[in-house]
């Protein structure tokens, strides 16, 4: 049996039983919410990681692959984010997002999502023609993480060297929790 939670302006909270298998949460005025039953961890705002972070500085890639460093932090809201790792701390599927710029010539650049060391999801993979201008590449994943022991880093793979670019607006990696496990 489940039970009908009503807040009004008279008598504060009453409660009334019925047979849904649900709670109900209502106001005095019949606006109604009905929390479903779940299994598990009931996600409210509190606990949903989030972080967005860019780099420091600007970083000098070698020709090959390299860890992208996201060295200054505009929100954590679960400490899940240090030395370039975001680390979920409640399991559940999230969804990451990164871009990086730098001034590829001639040059194949591809970006990477690595979940817990390894190549997870790889983005844009493109030649850059020659011209030596600004380029960039992003992408956009959903993920799965335990919440205990996995983590994410993005990589990038330059067929030469070149200066990442490292303000908050053209190299950047955020992510956020979409569901619970």
């Amino acid at each position: 049996m489940a039970s009908v939670i009503t807040a009004t302006n008279s008598s504060g909270l009453t409660t009334s039983a019925d047979n849904s298998g649900v709670l109900q949460l209502a106001s005095g005025t019949g606006n109604l919410v009905t929390v479903p039953s779940v299994t598990g961890t009931a996600m409210v705002s509190g606990n949903m990681p989030a972080f967005s972070a860019y780099p420091s500085s600007g970083q000098t890639s070698v020709s090959g692959l390299v860890k992208i460093l996201f060295g200054t932090e505009e929100y954590d809201t679960n400490n899940c984010f240090a030395s370039s790792r975001f680390t979920p701390n409640v399991a559940g599927y999230y969804q990451l997002n990164t871009f990086v710029q730098g001034s590829w010539v001639n040059s194949e650049v591809a970006i990477y999502v690595y979940k817990n060391g390894s190549n997870h999801k790889i983005g844009l993979d493109l030649l850059i023609p020659t011209g030596g201008l600004n380029y960039g590449v992003g992408m956009s994943t959903l993920v799965y993480a335990n919440g205990t022991t996995d983590y994410f880093e993005i990589y990038l793979y330059s067929g030469a060297s070149q200066t990442l670019g490292s303000a908050a607006t053209n190299t950047w990696f955020n992510g956020s929790m979409v569901r619970g496990a």
